[in-house]
């Protein structure tokens, strides 16, 4: 039986811009309907950890439909919920943690930032509300995890609805705000936390939130080895809850289960999404430490947030068998294997005159286009850079995430973002590099770079 065709009625993202109809995905690759071949770079929207089409997800996928698909958690459990949730908390660093599912990255971080709200209150500290977060940075798109976001191009517009969140320097050595270069800087980006809590008032910060490496805003831009753990110590200072936004860096894309463990640093709360389910489904989770747990269990006992999709049957069978797929091979630590060769191979990209910065982790690797290499100078805004570094390699068939712009200064700011899925071999890395750099290379030529 054929499918009726009905006339495009989508409401896209962009109204100027045509966008290929995918048929077909496997491994690291997308098949359009034209039979074009896309070697997908950048795991989708840094989602895709353990590639297309993995025939045991679909498999697992099959069996819970034909179960049940959908329970409605404020009245019922499901062995899927369970399961999956005690192998998420034997990943994580927090001993003893808690899962509450969700269906994304933006519920994730929202609802950390409702539960850390919660926990002061039932701890009696109840004028503990504002968050303080990290100029670029992104933590989603509704409107309290949009207040909490440090990117100007997603807040723009939204600014009359958003919360009076402060928000602190980036840990972005590169392009210090502070004008200091690693060691000799005395992490001042860390220690500029403790100042604005003293500002602001301790007794109204609730939480300090970050992305452990950051993403699309800062491809990749990584902390130093000091860093986090100083951020730990002046949450304890203040009576501040330590949230991670680990939603991309989540379950093994840094080459550790999670982006915080490169620091040995336990936070409270953690938001994840994206990897969690590989994209085969929607879904984020929220994993909350004992000391955040006990307060709320031992108080009203109630959890003052919910979601009609909260710790869905069908999703979180997915989700198990996406854990259990990176466990039986061995993914985390091929991520971190590969993540190496990524960047051994990336680094011949440091010849080109417009190739500023490459850093990450594991299979993470951001790298910042610049008009002039020694004095970090950007491209004007209209050049457009990054954007034709992306559109040349799609037209080549290989698919990298194009940073947002404002890296620089809210405004400026050229950079991509590289993250395959974890199945990615070394052919597929030569592919990427090479591809790279044959069209860095025609871009600066046809720009007179």
């Amino acid at each position: 039986m054929s499918m009726k065709t009905y006339h495009d009625s989508v409401l896209y993202r962009n109204f100027k811009k045509e966008y290929p109809v995918i048929d077909t995905a496997d491994g690291v690759y997308l098949y359009d309907v034209k039979g074009k071949k896309y070697l997908d770079a950048c795991g989708g929207a840094l989602v895709v950890n353990i590639g297309h089409g993995v025939p045991e997800v679909i498999d697992a996928m099959v069996k819970q439909a034909e179960r049940v698909s959908f329970a409605y958690t404020a009245i019922f459990n499901s062995e899927a919920q369970i399961q999956l949730a005690g192998r998420i908390a034997s990943l994580c660093p927090m001993e003893s943690a808690r899962v509450f599912f969700v269906s994304g990255g933006s519920e994730a971080t929202e609802t950390a930032i409702k539960i850390a709200r919660q926990y002061h209150v039932e701890s009696g500290n109840s004028s503990k509300y504002k968050v303080i977060s990290r100029w670029q940075s992104y933590h989603g798109a509704t409107i309290g995890a949009l207040s909490m976001t440090g990117r100007p191009h997603d807040r723009d517009i939204f600014t009359p609805y958003l919360l009076d969140f402060p928000h602190i320097s980036p840990p972005y050595c590169y392009r210090c705000p502070f004008g200091k270069e690693y060691p000799h800087c005395d992490i001042d980006c860390a220690k500029e936390l403790e100042r604005v809590i003293k500002q602001e008032g301790s007794n109204y910060i609730s939480a300090f939130i970050a992305e452990p490496i950051i993403g699309l805003t800062a491809s990749g831009v990584t902390p130093a080895p000091e860093y986090y753990g100083i951020i730990r110590s002046i949450c304890d200072r203040y009576n501040v809850l330590m949230i991670m936004d680990e939603v991309v860096t989540g379950f093994g894309r840094t080459g550790k289960n999670f982006g915080i463990d490169h620091w040995n640093v336990v936070p409270d709360i953690i938001a994840t999404g994206k990897g969690i389910s590989s994209g085969y489904v929607p879904l984020g989770g929220v994993i909350v430490g004992e000391k955040v747990v006990d307060v709320i269990a031992r108080g009203s006992g109630v959890l003052k947030t919910s979601f009609t999709y909260s710790g869905n049957p069908l999703s979180c069978a997915i989700g198990l068998a996406v854990l259990d797929y990176i466990e039986k091979h061995d993914l985390i630590q091929k991520s971190a294997e590969q993540g190496s060769y990524l960047f051994e191979k990336c680094s011949k990209l440091n010849k080109f005159g417009t190739v500023g910065r490459i850093s990450g982790r594991g299979l993470m690797l951001g790298i910042e286009f610049v008009e002039n290499k020694e004095t970090k100078k950007p491209f004007d805004r209209e050049t457009h850079f990054s954007e034709a570094i992306v559109q040349r390699a799609f037209e080549n068939g290989v698919v990298v995430r194009p940073g947002i712009p404002g890296n620089v200064d809210g405004l400026l700011g050229d950079h991509i973002l590289i993250t395959p899925p974890f199945v990615i071999e070394e052919e597929h890395i030569e592919q990427i590099v090479d591809t790279l750099e044959d069209v860095i290379r025609e871009t600066e030529k046809n720009l007179g770079c």
